[in-house]
């Protein structure tokens, strides 16, 4: 069986529940923890690897979240970023690094497993200094292809986007961007 249909059955056996409560916010949330201790049950013989990467991007400093997926013959990996804060009342740097991390491991691990995050809100308090989650590489190059296809420049996407390159969407904007280029695409044929 290919790394792929293995990996299809993990997607499908999965079950991940929001079993955690942030009572600033008051809502439900799934922590990458949670979604490693469902993986442990549905592996079989796969294995689960998480790297982070500290990368610059502009002036701000990104943690990449590289999840890979083996079982010792193929692979197949996912990313995710997630910003640094510049600073957050009460956390050293380490703890800082620490939390952008888990947000960027999260939505790889999410991205790789097909776990839906669009009405899940973070732990943290979202307040301004909160990191933000962004695009996997795989959902920015998704995001060129269907701007190309749609006949909309990445730089015109950009600018109503207010960001200076597709890697920088925010994950909680991504399905919204797809829908409203798929909507560009069936209103042009």
């Amino acid at each position: 069986m290919s790394i792929y249909l293995k990996l299809a059955k993990v997607q499908k056996e999965l079950s991940c529940p929001k079993n955690q409560f942030n009572s600033f916010g008051k809502y439900n949330y799934r922590s990458c923890e949670d979604i490693l201790e469902g993986l442990k049950n549905v592996l079989a013989d796969l294995v689960v690897t998480i790297t982070d990467d500290i990368v610059m991007i502009g002036d701000r400093i990104y943690v990449k979240a590289t999840v890979t997926v083996t079982d010792g013959k193929e692979s197949v990996s996912s990313s995710a970023f997630a910003r640094e804060s510049l600073t957050k009342k009460g956390m050293d740097d380490s703890q800082i690094t620490g939390t952008a991390s888990s947000y960027a491991r999260k939505y790889a691990l999410s991205g790789m497993f097909l776990i839906d995050d669009t009405k899940d809100a973070d732990a943290a308090d979202n307040s301004p200094q909160a990191p933000a989650a962004l695009i996997s590489l795989t959902q920015a190059g998704n995001l060129q292809s269907a701007m190309h296809m749609a006949g909309f420049p990445e730089a015109d996407f950009c600018r109503k986007a207010g960001i200076n390159k597709i890697i920088e969407l925010e994950a909680s904007r991504f399905n919204g961007a797809m829908k409203s280029l798929q909507s560009k695409m069936e209103k042009e044929s």
